[in-house]
């Protein structure tokens, strides 16, 4: 028996990690007979002993919600692991700094990634915009801007014509003017943007479904503790750039910029599931997503800090400050990768930067204040109708066929917007042209002012000019436009709408005449930007609908280059919000969080109702009694059975059934991987095992079947609350501390369990609303 001991006792040296395996080791060999009544009564089992973590320990299921608390924990451990490990060698002490690093590098990958998809996805859609209307011939992959800029044949009157360029009427009937013509040009474009669609939607439908969408609802939910898999996923993220492209060169009234936030998640879910640090910490994990997001926006809009900004109001849940380091790092590397690739060839970020050098008058406030009403109001209408259309869609005929849905809001969309030239060009180039001022290099249309030879006022005063033919028709063609825009978007989910157009147009007639500005506007002056008000209504406009207010400002003053026009922009945005928020506390993100049904417990929410934790607890009266699992007294045929019968993502751990001392909880997935890896790895264990959760094992009768112990995969501090607990500090609780659940008790007596979705349940309940809408389908 000495034999036998000593060579289990050789084994186990080796892998002989905790003071405590040591020294059961040692009272084995110093008493030969613990073997024998170890082997008597099934307790001889060492590797009862061992803390050895087996696989996938840790991990989630698909649409559950990760305990913040314990990947804090995890976290907290592996680093106190690593800094004691760092003190025996040289290449420990190298290792922690790797480690230390990793987060910096991990930022450094997602900013030139993101940054080269940004610039990749900003070219491919310049040029597949403008193969709808025509080809270059000496070189396909040109656009049309970029096709007349090799030319040496364009001149300053018609620098949009070069002969390199050709319509397709040209190409293919040799006409470029008459009714044959544009009938053969608007035929092609609406194929052309079919085409796009269809190939667009396909892709989606067969390759990467989550691929649709804005992913900002998504990605809220996500980084709230949410587990969607596959939606970061690399398939989702190739077919989403390439989708990307079709989509909004098609010509659909869509944005770019909420889906270029859901590719650079993309690429942080990428690039940390290379490094251990974050692939297997959720929580670690979406501290990277948080600093993408940032990214994301900055390649967006050209504005890193306003990314950062963003992800901190709008989408991050928990944002430390050590987060907001990284996530300016990879802002400021998404967007040196974007302007070193300068698609726009502007050495811009983005198509519509723009500089105003005229100040602003203070009787232009109540205008901006106006367009803050209007963007509040026009946000409500965005919201409601957009949702009522979705819920509809479900019930439908048509939402019960995607891709038919899509091609005809395309060719609806192509139809109506190809006659308008300022429907027909992409969003970008419109908002380029309605935010640029008016200067002597402008050809629009909105800069058509009378040149009269007799007037004293220099040439280049535009504004004291009177408007010419070329201006009012640009004023019917943007309030068309409009119209068409509002009405298209509610059924496509836009971003954003360039509005308050018309209210820079009248004014920018004879504003000195008016007595308003007689006081404001030096002579010879310009007076009233219209681009400001553009970009003004711009933002009111995104505000209402988002209800975003500091990110936003931050966003269009980068766009603008200029610390003069914040006051506007805040007094438009800060207007839009509270109009917004009198019809509803919602933005579109989080209606459609609700929409969906995602488990998302909004910071912004305010419960203020006298409601205790008693009445939100499970089980209720007349329900069945809480499934429990006992420390000692259930055997592994008994657990498998309770985890078969029921669908619950943990179970309270008592000393009995009779007492219900509460001793810990246990997760379901971390039960059926521990049972699963003991029956592999341990012999002994069979279906008449008893499994016991305490340090020492139980007294069995003799011949009984060896025992599992569990307790490594035991919870010992649940959070616990008692059941007259205030429901507004529970809620507070589970916002906070990102919470599971917790469990209720009254002087260590177990009484209930309150998950997140009894929360949520609860909060709907109280607002009049359905109770089971919430529940993610």
């Amino acid at each position: 028996q000495k034999k036998v001991v000593l060579l289990h006792l050789g084994h186990y040296t080796f892998l002989c990690w905790s003071l405590r395996v040591c020294q059961t080791l040692k009272v084995v060999f110093s008493n030969p007979n613990m073997v024998n009544a170890g082997e008597m009564n099934g307790s001889g089992n060492l590797m009862d002993f061992l803390d050895e973590p087996f696989p996938d320990v840790g991990t989630y299921e698909d649409f559950h919600t990760i305990d913040w608390l314990r990947e804090k924990s995890r976290d907290t451990d592996r680093h106190r692991k690593i800094t004691s490990k760092s003190k025996e060698s040289i290449w420990e002490f190298i290792k922690s700094l790797l480690d230390a690093w990793s987060g910096w590098v991990v930022m450094l990958l997602i900013g030139l990634l993101a940054g080269t998809l940004a610039g990749v996805i900003d070219l491919a859609v310049d040029w597949m915009t403008d193969l709808k209307e025509g080809v270059c011939l000496s070189a396909f992959w040109y656009s049309h801007e970029q096709c007349c800029w090799t030319s040496n044949e364009t001149t300053f009157d018609d620098r949009d014509k070069c002969p390199q360029w050709q319509k397709w009427s040209e190409l293919l009937v040799n006409q470029s003017e008459g009714a044959s013509a544009y009938i053969l040009n608007y035929f092609l474009y609406i194929l052309w943007a079919l085409c796009f669609a269809f190939l667009a939607v396909s892709l989606v439908r067969v390759f990467a479904p989550y691929a649709c969408g804005s992913g900002i609802p998504e990605i809220k939910t996500i980084l709230s503790g949410f587990i969607i898999r596959g939606y970061l996923g690399k398939w989702t993220l190739l077919i989403k750039t390439v989708t990307l492209v079709l989509v909004v060169s098609s010509g659909l009234s869509l944005g770019k910029e909420g889906p270029l936030v859901h590719v650079a998640c993309c690429c942080g879910n990428f690039f940390s599931s290379l490094f251990s640090k974050y692939s297997k910490n959720e929580g670690k994990r979406r501290e990277v997503l948080s600093a993408a997001a940032a990214a994301g926006v900055s390649v967006a809009f050209g504005a890193p800090i306003g990314g950062v900004l963003f992800s901190l109001e709008e989408v991050s849940y928990y944002f430390p400050l050590k987060t907001l380091w990284r996530s300016f790092f990879a802002a400021l590397v998404a967007a040196f990768t974007l302007r070193s690739i300068n698609p726009f060839g502007n050495s811009r970020l983005v198509l519509f930067y723009v500089e105003y050098h005229t100040p602003w008058y203070m009787a232009e406030l109540f205008p901006f204040i106006l367009l803050g009403v209007f963007g509040g109001l026009w946000g409500t209408l965005f919201i409601r109708c957009n949702i009522a259309w979705c819920r509809r869609r479900k019930t439908t005929r048509l939402g019960k066929y995607p891709v038919l849905e899509v091609i005809v809001i395309t060719a609806i969309t192509a139809i109506i917007a190809y006659p308008n030239p300022y429907t027909r060009r992409s969003t970008s180039e419109l908002i380029s042209e309605l935010f640029n001022d008016c200067g002597a290099l402008e050809s629009s249309q909105l800069c058509d002012y009378i040149n009269d030879p007799n007037m004293t006022r220099p040439v280049d005063d535009i504004p004291d000019r009177p408007a010419g033919p070329g201006v009012y028709t640009a004023m019917w063609q943007l309030a068309l436009a409009l119209v068409f825009k509002i009405v298209i978007t509610i059924f496509t989910f836009g971003m954003k709408i360039p509005s308050g157009l018309f209210i820079p147009s009248m004014l920018a007639y004879h504003h000195h005449d008016w007595i308003i500005f007689r006081n404001w506007c030096r002579p010879g002056a310009d007076c009233v930007t219209p681009g400001l008000y553009a970009m003004v209504g711009a933002a009111a406009c995104l505000g209402g609908v988002t209800r975003m207010t500091v990110s936003l400002v931050v966003i269009m003053f980068e766009l603008t280059g200029g610390l003069e026009y914040i006051v506007p922009l805040m007094a438009a945005a800060v207007t839009s919000k509270w109009v917004a928020d009198a019809f509803g506390k919602e933005g579109i993100y989080e209606a459609h969080i609700h929409l969906n049904g995602y488990p998302f417990l909004d910071v912004k929410d305010e419960f203020t109702h006298r409601t205790l934790a008693t009445d939100v607890m499970r089980p209720r009266r007349g329900e069945a009694p809480l499934s429990v699992l006992t420390q000692d007294s259930m055997t592994v045929e008994d657990v498998e059975t309770l985890i078969k019968e029921t669908d619950y993502n943990g179970f309270p751990v008592v000393v009995s059934k009779d007492s219900e001392r509460l001793i810990g909880f246990a997760q379901r997935r971390e039960l059926i991987l521990a049972i699963k890896n003991a029956r592999q790895r341990q012999d002994g264990v069979v279906s008449n095992s008893i499994v016991y959760f305490t340090e020492d094992p139980p007294e069995l009768p003799p011949n009984s079947p060896h025992p599992l112990k569990l307790r490594r995969i035991l919870n010992l501090s649940p959070f616990t609350v008692t059941d007259h607990t205030p429901m507004e500090t529970v809620v507070d609780i589970f916002r906070k501390l990102g919470l599971r659940q917790c469990l209720v008790t009254r002087s260590g007596r177990l009484l209930g369990i309150i998950t997140k979705k009894d929360v949520l349940r609860h909060m709907a309940q109280m607002a009049n609303q359905d109770p089971e809408s919430i529940m993610f389908n």
